[in-house]
């Protein structure tokens, strides 16, 4: 599990805390939001590609 929240946290999806022997990690809303851009934007060029392959068939269409 450590090694998975090492991955977010350097990744800047989670920040940390020391909390007497323990570590507190919460979401860092920042870099989810970064996260979340990247996957509309990668979501859009995907669907508007899909899109336009569609479109292109229905024209070719008698």
């Amino acid at each position: 599990m450590s090694q998975h929240l090492k991955v977010l946290k350097d990744a800047g999806l989670v920040t940390d805390r020391t909390a007497g022997t323990r570590r507190v990690y919460r979401l860092n809303p920042a870099g989810v939001a970064a996260l979340r851009d990247q996957l509309d934007a990668f979501w859009n060029r995907a669907l508007d590609g899909y899109q336009d392959v569609i479109e292109q068939q229905n024209e070719e269409q008698p």
